[in-house]
């Protein structure tokens, strides 16, 4: 008999992927990380490690514009006394330049989450049109979290018309075309279709995605999805 699934410690995984978006990680490194960047550099060295300019680029997409996130860092400053704070100006060239780097030969057994979140443009300046080539309405962020160590393992960008549940695929393979070996996958409702359970039973990936609580037992075309469907129904009785 299969045994009942640690429902406690699934919830507690997906409540992890929420500490990505507030990380100061780049506080630890952030001598370092500027030592290799400044090194052989030509002209002014950086003042402030990429990491940092990666955090506030989340910030400024989410919901700081750029002259409220330089009052923000001045405001943390107070609390954090290591951080030093970029003017607005600095971190609006910075962003303009800033591409993101996803690391090779990610290894085996990863625990996945993804996840997605729109993003509104139209009033968010001049980097977000620049770097993702839309003028106005939403785009949409579609990323694959390593649970264990919240590093950011896929991502792509799509227009709002997108939905979720098409994105499985392509950011697992995007995964597993870096060298990851996937043992399972977290999603929510959004992913759960015959064809996201199929394609990763055939990659020999667990999906521990949310079931459509309509879902009928004898859910037909996906095998997997059809175990999953009854999985929560023995758990309840």
């Amino acid at each position: 008999m299969q045994s009942k699934r640690n429902w406690k410690e699934y919830n507690e995984k997906l409540v992890r992927r929420g500490e990505l978006y507030i990380s100061l990680d780049f506080l630890e490194n952030w001598d370092e990380e500027l030592n290799r960047m400044n090194e052989g550099k030509v002209g002014r060295p950086f003042r402030f490690p990429r990491t940092f300019m990666c955090f506030l680029a989340f910030l400024h997409v989410a919901f700081l514009p750029l002259r409220q996130m330089e009052g923000f860092l001045r405001k943390l400053s107070e609390y954090i006394p290591e951080l030093k704070v970029a003017d607005y100006s600095t971190v609006c060239k910075r962003l303009r330049k800033l591409d993101f780097e996803l690391s090779s030969n990610l290894g085996e057994d990863l625990v996945v989450a993804i996840d997605s979140s729109g993003m509104k443009i139209t009033n968010r300046g001049e980097w977000i049109r620049h770097k993702w080539k839309t003028r106005k309405g939403w785009i949409k962020a579609h990323i694959a979290i390593d649970v264990k160590t919240r590093k950011l393992l896929a991502l792509k960008i799509t227009d709002e018309r997108t939905g979720d549940g098409k994105m499985l695929k392509p950011l697992v393979k995007q995964i597993k075309g870096r060298g990851g070996e996937i043992s399972r996958v977290y999603g929510d409702g959004g992913y759960d279709s015959r064809e996201n359970f199929n394609y990763l039973a055939e990659n020999n990936v667990e999906p521990v995605i949310k079931i459509r609580s309509n879902s009928s037992t004898k859910s037909r075309g996906s095998p997997s999805r059809a175990k999953r469907v009854r999985e929560p129904k023995r758990v309840r009785s």
